[in-house]
Order: C-alpha cells, then sequence, then structure tokens
C-alpha cells in the first residue's frame, strides 16, 4: 500500500484520504507519512485541517512523523507548517514540539544538520518556545525536544537549565543531555555534571545529582570522578549508594 501510494500523484493521494471510510483513515495517513512522497506530504497537507479536524487525527499524523525511521526534510517542513500560526489545543501543541525534535535528530544522523534550513528551522522553534515558556512542563516539554534533537549547539542551554533550574527543570536538562553520544560530552559538560553531583552551588533533588554522576560514569570516567563519587557514596543512603557502586562496577567492566 505504502509502494502504491510513492507511485500515486497527489490528486489520487488527496482523493484516496476524501474518500477513505473513517475507521480507516487514521491507517491511511500513516501510510501517506510512510511513502514520503512530494505528491503524499502534499496531498496531506491539504487534506489535514489542523483547526477543524479530530485530535486523534492529527496525533496519529504527528506520531507517524515522530517514528519515521528516515524521515525527509520535506517532512520537517510539513509539521513546522502545520504548528506555525495555528491556535491548536495544549496536547496538539505538545506532541507537535515533540515531533520536531525527533525529526530533527533523525535528519542531523542523516548529516543534514547545517545543510538544511529546514533543521535550523526546527532547532529554532524549540529554542523560542523554551525562551518563552512560563510553566515548568512547558518548559520540560521544550528541554525533551532539544534532547530528541541532540544538536550539539543547544548543549550550553541544557547546562544553564540544569545548573540553574527547579528540579523539574534540571531533570528534563539532565535527561536531554544523556541522550548525546560520547563525542558530545565534553570537559564543560563534565565540570557542570560534578558541580551538581557535589552540590557546588546548591542543593539539587537525588534523581538529578544521580543522574549527572551517570554522566560522568557513562562517558570515560577519570579517576578521581571514580574516588569522588564513592566517596561522596558513603554520605549517601544505602540504596543509592548501592546504585552508584554498581555504576562505578559497571564502568570498571
Amino acid at each position: 500500500f505504502i509502494q502504491m501510494l510513492r507511485d500515486a500523484n497527489k490528486r489520487d493521494v488527496l482523493q484516496l484520504l476524501r474518500k477513505a471510510p473513517e475507521e480507516m483513515l487514521p491507517f491511511v495517513v500513516e501510510a501517506a507519512v510512510a511513502a514520503q512522497s512530494v505528491a503524499s506530504l502534499t496531498a496531506i497537507s491539504d487534506f489535514l485541517d489542523f483547526g477543524k479536524q479530530p485530535k486523534s487525527l492529527l496525533e496519529k499524523f504527528l506520531y507517524a512523523a515522530a517514528f519515521s525511521p528516515r524521515p525527509s526534510v520535506e517532512l520537517l517542513h510539513l509539521v513546522l507548517d502545520k504548528l506555525n500560526g495555528k491556535r491548536l489545543t495544549p496536547d496538539i501543541w505538545e506532541t507537535g514540539i515533540v515531533a520536531v525534535g525527533s525529526l530533527v535528530g533523525k535528519l542531523c544522523q542523516q548529516k543534514l544538520c547545517g545543510l538544511q534550513q529546514e533543521v535550523e528551522r526546527g532547532v529554532k522553534t524549540i529554542l523560542v518556545g523554551l525562551r518563552g515558556a512560563k510553566e515548568e512542563s512547558e518548559a520540560a516539554l521544550y528541554l525533551l525536544a532539544l534532547g530528541n534533537a541532540m544538536v550539539p549547539e543547544t548543549i550550553p542551554t541544557l547546562l544553564d537549565h540544569a545548573e540553574e533550574g527547579s528540579t523539574t527543570i534540571t531533570t528534563a536538562a539532565i535527561s536531554a543531555l544523556q541522550r548525546f553520544p560520547a563525542q558530545h560530552i565534553s570537559s564543560k559538560v563534565k565540570r557542570a555534571m560534578r558541580r551538581i553531583f557535589h552540590e557546588k552551588r546548591k542543593s539539587y533533588e537525588k534523581t538529578c545529582r544521580l543522574a549527572a554522576a551517570e554522566i560522568l560514569l557513562d562517558n570515560e570516567p577519570s579517576p578521581m570522578d571514580v574516588i569522588n563519587i564513592l566517596l561522596a557514596a558513603n554520605e549517601l543512603e544505602t540504596e543509592t549508594a548501592t546504585f552508584l557502586l554498581r555504576k562505578v562496577q559497571s564502568s570498571l567492566h
């Protein structure tokens, strides 16, 4: 069916979307996204009205985009256009932003970061949203999207939120940093994780400290980091200390 859609023209795909039975429509939308031909994507663009379509159908489209294994730049363009300037429900907007992060991350894995204007537009959309977020939960959502995107240029932003944010923000920022491959866990990132784990600037919630320790132990830890984490574990409760000891043993193996 997907291959058929790849070979079809826009008019035929659009007619199929308009005439599909209601119970089949989510399947057709998902298949059209998977096809990723210019005809199928422009047909979806014409068919989907984010101001009128049922929420379930819009979510199906956004999830299909987010989980696409090798998305095209045109798919990211379509998602951004559907989100731009629309009055959307919070649920749809949140799903859309997470989808944008996922698409950016996968396009960067295809070596398209810095080469495509739409990728830059996607990152900018997330960063602008993060700066304008008024609620902690909203900011955490944008940090999740940055974690999905894994764009190295956003690491300083993640570090700022990790060190200075509330527990919710710190947790989201460190979780995003944990998704980056080892080559991007620089000495600057490690210094920030040391400050968080050892509480050099302020107190942090236990889960935040453990996540910071995990980043240190999972990315070529120095002998001094291992020693200091083990020394600090003596002052923690048994369950937390046991967790850190097992992480150290795993790193040594």
